[in-house]
C-alpha cells in the first residue's frame, strides 16, 4: 500500500504518524475562512453512530459536522476534535469539519435503527450552525428522513435556520415522530452574548418555537445548561419557562451544566473573568464529578415542573408519557422501518 507521503507528497511528519480520524481531519482540504473560522471537508464511513454514553434517552445519534461556530463557553463536545488530535480548546470552533457523502450513507446506516430507537441529530454540534447555510448537509440527511417512516427523530439546535426546513421537517412529521428542541440557556440577551458569542439571540429561538409549532412542526426548548449561579435562579428560570409557554413550546425541560475537563478548561476562565465570586464553588462542585449533585439536579427539576404546571406546560412525568405514546403513533403496524 502506498504511505501518506507517496500520496500526499507535501505531507509532513507529523500528518504521516497520525491514524484513524486525526488523519483525516489532516487531510481535509480547506473550503473557506473568516470571522478566524475555517471550514474543512472530513471523508467518512458513517453517519449514524450507536449511542454508547450511560443516561442517554436515545440509541442512535448524527452529527453533520465535527466542531461548531457558536463557541458556548461550557460546551462539553470539544472532546470530540481531541479525536483529531487538536486539543486546544478554541480548535472545536474555529476548525469546522462539513462530513461528506452524508445523504446516501444514512440511507445504508438507517437499516440498522429498529422500532423504539430514538435518533439524535445535534449532539455534538449545531446542525443549523453558520456553515450549513453554504453547504446543507443538514437539509440533505432531513430529505432522506423524509422518505422514511417510522422513525423517532429529536433535532437540538440554537438556529433559527431550522426555519428554513419547513417544508421538508412537515413531511418528516407525516410519517415519524420529530421534534425540534430550540436551546435557550437564559432570556437575558446581555447574558446570553457572553455565554454563547455566535449564537442566535434567545428571542430569535423562540421566535423559532412559535412558527414550527404554527406549521405543524413539533418544537420544544431545552433549558441546558442551567448554570448554578449564574443562569439558576428561580426568578430566571420562571421567566424562561413563561416565555416557553408564551411561545407556545411543546414541553421545557432542563439539564445541569455537565462540566468535562475539556469544557472545564474554557469555562472556569470564563467565570473568573465575569464571575470571580462563584469561581471557588465551581472549582470544588466540579473537582471530583463532571456531574452536578443529586441533590441540585432535583432542585432544578422541582422547579422547573412547579414553572411548567404554572404556565400550562407538561411536567416531567407527563413528558414521559406523551413521548411514548406519540411513539407508539407514530410506528406503523406490521411494518419495519422502511423507504416508502
Amino acid at each position: 500500500m502506498a504511505s501518506a507521503a507517496s500520496i500526499f507528497p507535501f505531507a509532513s511528519e507529523q500528518e504521516n504518524r497520525l491514524v484513524g480520524i486525526a488523519r483525516l481531519a489532516s487531510l481535509g482540504e480547506s473550503i473557506e475562512e473568516g470571522h478566524n473560522v475555517e471550514y474543512f471537508t472530513l471523508p467518512t464511513k458513517s453517519l449514524l453512530n450507536k449511542c454508547t454514553a450511560p443516561r442517554m434517552p436515545f440509541t442512535w445519534t448524527i452529527n453533520p459536522y465535527r466542531g461548531c461556530e457558536f463557541a458556548c463557553k461550557y460546551c462539553y463536545a470539544r472532546y470530540t476534535h481531541e479525536f483529531m488530535e487538536m486539543r486546544d480548546g478554541v480548535d472545536f470552533e474555529r476548525k469546522i469539519y462539513a462530513k461528506q457523502q452524508s445523504a446516501w450513507l444514512l440511507r445504508r446506516d438507517l437499516k440498522k435503527v429498529k422500532p423504539g430507537q430514538d435518533i439524535a441529530i445535534g449532539t455534538a454540534t449545531d446542525p443549523y450552525q453558520p456553515a450549513e447555510r453554504r453547504y446543507e448537509i443538514t437539509r440533505a440527511i432531513m430529505e432522506e428522513l423524509a422518505m422514511h417512516r417510522g422513525l423517532a427523530i429529536g433535532v437540538v439546535t440554537k438556529s433559527q435556520l431550522v426555519l428554513r426546513d419547513i417544508d421538508v421537517l412537515q413531511r418528516i412529521s407525516e410519517h415519524n415522530q420529530l421534534t425540534i428542541h430550540l436551546t435557550v440557556t437564559t432570556t437575558n440577551a446581555e447574558l446570553a452574548r457572553k455565554l454563547e458569542p455566535r449564537a442566535p439571540r434567545p428571542d430569535l429561538r423562540l421566535e423559532a418555537v412559535r412558527r414550527l409549532n404554527e406549521s405543524g412542526v413539533n418544537a420544544a426548548v431545552i433549558c441546558a445548561p442551567v448554570l448554578p449561579g449564574i443562569t439558576d435562579n428561580p426568578a430566571d428560570l420562571e421567566l424562561l419557562v413563561k416565555a416557553a409557554a408564551e411561545a407556545n413550546a411543546e414541553y421545557v425541560y432542563a439539564n445541569p451544566l455537565f462540566l468535562k475537563s475539556c469544557a472545564a478548561k474554557m469555562f472556569l476562565p470564563f467565570v473568573e473573568e465575569h464571575f470571580p465570586e462563584l469561581l471557588a464553588s465551581y472549582q470544588t462542585r466540579y473537582k471530583h464529578n463532571a456531574y452536578v449533585s443529586p441533590t441540585y439536579r432535583k432542585r432544578i427539576a422541582e422547579l422547573m415542573n412547579k414553572f411548567a404546571r404554572k404556565y400550562g406546560l407538561p411536567d416531567g412525568e407527563e413528558q414521559l408519557r406523551r413521548r411514548e405514546a406519540n411513539r407508539q403513533q407514530s410506528q406503523p403496524s406490521g411494518e419495519q422501518l422502511k423507504l416508502f
